[in-house]
């Protein structure tokens, strides 16, 4: 590299390349990208004068963050990373399954335009750093041109271009890339011994790897300043043995090595054994480098950063499967078929291709027809400033309202080590090549836009039928869950060790399962059951509401209870029945009850429900019962129990206002089906 041409990136004036910074000082679009702006940068001494006023004019006129890139737990998205292919001149073990995955065709693919559409509009509200991933993006065809127009959305407020390849032809291009505004580079790398890069690629290409990754250290001696970092995965019995290595290469180079933990996805071949944790790592560096310390890592950082004192470089770990980063994540994902995912770990997608091909007939987007609304759109502006995006899609509000909503409903976090390794996703290569309950659910806005999050506000009570009884303990199954255990049980969710472990379901074959919770609400105030019944209560409809927010929970029951498998449930029903002061007295006659009696309920069904007949019941009671079905590896008893429970919840909430003194009483399961257990009533195995 000592005779490395001077390409039009390097400057006269100290080799600085000055592209990014004087983007970042033109009126920006948004507060983040004022905020982030370095105070201490010198402004080129070609900037008119008058750029001081605009920009205490752009901090005036600031607008707070885009609404729909922020989520519910408040954090905002300013990070996409975009897929470009799904094709890779690589078979990590990690990432691809040895056959191979089958490609897309290429109709569904995302075009170049698509690509600069979707681009323009998330930097429209607010994305400041955008990653092209793969596959291996550099084996597109187009990459260059590509990076040359997404880099033109400097002017929008695009701060940081990145990229995260495996560097086998990155060195061909390096230059290009530069020059179209490049500011990042993650290389993927599992090892430094040639024989073993051939073992864990299934290829060759360690020469080309090591060259691409010197040209970039050969390129900043210059100033171009791109940040360089080594993406490493550690797997038990294949690499960790080189994690030391791997860390002195920042010794004299100004580089940061990412430790990254191994990850489940489909076709990797996954297993907790292969896994090297974050602390086996650390033990390891510190074995040889006791002075290691941790840095100051940045708010949405996805990695933990320690640095050795006299070393150039620093030393990162990505610890998604032992201490996620989820609390702070401001990444979105776009698929190569134009899919969002607003997780990598989540099987949750909307078609954000589907919208856009809207404005040409739901055909592919090309440079045609990306010219023909080149030329609308410049009609449209007709003299406007030209700080506004270069193209608008005609579509851009229901892309906006899709991906709002997309965003809107992301998980507080991503399932645990325990779940991740038996849920559906796509393989790592269709994904993003990033080494950060069924097939992906794809859901296709042309064909039904906006469906996967409506939610019925009201449902007729007269559509549930209502089978509920006034309920009583029995004094047998009260008696029989007094009884100490035997000696062979034991509890399922914990190791021998005593430590909390969700229970693996893999060898269990798929059955149809169901399970039915009951529950009551008792009122301790006259005339709260009229009031019910003629909807006159200031909240609305109680019973509406009440099965609503039941059928909900039962699908939410994996995010709440930590250690249930999330499955695919096929029904859910909450029936919820008024039972007055009138009504009450006469049940407990005709059954014979009375508030002390424990007595058991003659054997009408092979349903027996009961709950505790208590003081509030001469004022009235709601009788909810919740059933759940599924064609699983495990029972839904959990779903119904959670459906019943915040259905009167919600029933309590609703009331509230009107009556201090409701209690909620008697929740239990009294049915399930399916599994080993077959048929269990109300504490007994019923015979077939």
């Amino acid at each position: 590299m000592a005779a490395l041409r001077r390409p039009s990136w390097v400057l006269s004036h100290g080799g600085r390349r000055h592209s990014l910074l004087n983007a970042t000082r033109r009126t920006c679009t948004s507060a983040a990208a004022v905020i982030q702006d370095s105070p201490s940068d010198k402004i080129p001494p070609h900037h008119p004068p008058q750029h001081d006023t605009s920009r205490r004019g752009a901090i005036r006129n600031a607008k707070p963050f885009s609404a729909f890139l922020t989520d519910s737990f408040q954090r905002e998205h300013d990070y996409l990373r975009i897929s470009l292919t799904e094709k890779c001149n690589l078979r990590c073990l990690y990432c691809m399954p040895e056959e191979g995955v089958p490609q897309s065709p290429p109709a569904e693919l995302l075009t170049t335009p698509e690509i600069l559409l979707l681009a323009s509009t998330f930097v429209s509200q607010g994305v400041t750093k955008i990653r092209l991933t793969g596959g291996e993006p550099t084996v597109r065809r187009d990459i260059l041109p590509l990076m040359h127009k997404i880099g033109s959305l400097r002017s929008q407020g695009l701060r940081q271009l990145c990229i995260t390849t495996n560097g086998i032809s990155l060195h061909r291009k390096l230059d290009s890339m530069v020059e179209a505004g490049l500011t990042g580079v993650n290389l993927s790398l599992d090892t430094l011994d040639p024989w073993q890069f051939q073992i864990l690629t299934r290829r060759k290409g360690f020469d080309a790897v090591m060259k691409s990754m010197n040209q970039i250290l050969e390129m900043n001696k210059v100033g171009a300043g791109i940040k360089l970092k080594i993406n490493c995965v550690v797997m038990r019995g294949m690499n960790e043995k080189e994690i030391i290595p791997f860390v002195e290469l920042g010794r004299h180079q100004d580089l940061e090595v990412r430790f990254i933990e191994y990850m489940p996805f489909d076709g990797n071949k996954w297993s907790e054994g292969k896994m090297f944790s974050y602390e086996e790592m650390l033990n390891i560096i510190r074995a040889k480098y006791p002075t290691l310390r941790k840095a100051q890592d940045h708010k949405n950082d996805t990695s933990k950063t320690y640095e050795i004192p006299g070393f150039a470089g620093r030393i990162g770990f990505i610890t998604s499967m032992t201490h996620n980063f989820c609390g702070t994540c401001n990444r979105l994902r776009i698929t190569s078929d134009g899919n969002l995912k607003v997780c990598l770990f989540g099987n949750a997608e909307v078609s954000l291709r589907d919208i856009l091909r809207k404005s040409n007939s739901g055909n592919p987007i090309d440079e045609e027809a990306f010219e023909a609304m080149e030329k609308i759109e410049a009609n449209r502006q007709n003299g406007v400033d030209s700080s506004t995006p270069f193209v608008r899609t005609q579509n851009e509000q229901e892309l906006l309202h899709v991906i709002g909503m997309a965003v809107g409903r992301k998980k507080a976090k991503h399932a645990g080590m325990g779940e991740l390794e038996n849920m559906k996703n796509r393989p790592m290569i269709l994904i993003d090549n990033s080494t950060q309950n069924h097939q992906s659910p794809r859901i296709s806005t042309s064909r039904a836009p906006y469906s996967w999050k409506r939610v019925p506000f009201h449902i007729p009570s007269s559509s549930i039928p209502f089978q509920t009884h006034l309920r009583t303990f029995s004094s047998t199954v009260v008696s029989k869950s007094l009884q100490p255990p035997s000696k062979d049980a034991k509890l399922t969710h914990v190791t021998p060790a005593g430590t909390a472990q969700m229970v693996s379901i893999s060898h269990k074959s798929p059955t149809a399962r169901l399970a039915t919770a009951v529950c009551n609400v008792f009122f301790s105030t006259p005339g709260i059951v009229s009031l019910i019944r003629a909807n006159q209560l200031k909240k609305g409809d109680v019973l509406a509401v009440a099965r609503i927010a039941g059928i909900m929970a039962a699908k939410r029951t994996p995010d709440l209870i930590p250690l249930c498998h999330p499955i695919s449930i096929s029904h859910v029903s909450v029936d919820l029945e008024t039972i007055a002061r009138d009504e009450a007295a006469g049940l407990r006659q005709s059954t014979g009850t009375s508030e002390t009696d424990t007595s058991q309920f003659p054997e009408e069904s092979a349903i027996r429900p009961s709950a505790k007949v208590s003081r509030g019941l001469e004022y009235g009671l709601v009788a909810i019962t919740a059933t759940v079905s599924c064609d699983g590896k495990t029972g839904v008893e959990m779903e119904a129990l959670m459906a019943a429970n915040v259905a009167a919840l919600t029933v309590y909430d609703m009331c509230k206002a009107v009556d201090k003194g409701i209690r909620i009483d008697g929740l239990r399961v009294v049915r399930k089906e399916g599994g080993k257990t077959g048929l269990w009533v109300d504490g007994k195995n019923i015979e077939d």
